[in-house]
């Protein structure tokens, strides 16, 4: 939030651990990143103190089911406009995408 704030650029900060993303939204974040690993950091502390057995979603809907007990998962900051969905934060590649 910081350098959109420094380039002057206007945003909405969503919350989602406050303010749930509905599960089609999620999906669809997911497919245009190329896949729930893509979206969920599995290098984060949340993923690694997950029982074994939850660290296997082999479906859409357990996915879902993970991320709504574990919002945490999902990588940050997710980044959707009309254009495109990203997710971590580079400020090369902030500065390449709003220019």
């Amino acid at each position: 939030m910081k350098w959109l704030d420094e380039q002057s650029l206007s945003y909405t900060f969503v919350d989602y651990r406050d303010h749930p993303i509905e599960g089609i939204q999620l999906k669809s974040w997911a497919q245009q990143l190329g896949g729930w690993p893509k979206l969920v950091n599995r290098a984060s502390p949340t993923w690694r103190q997950l029982p074994e057995d939850k660290k296997t979603p082999a479906t859409d809907e357990d996915w879902l089911q993970l991320i709504a007990e574990f919002p945490t998962l999902v990588r940050r900051p997710v980044t959707v406009d009309s254009q495109m969905v990203t997710v971590g934060f580079k400020p090369d590649l902030y500065a390449q995408r709003f220019a």
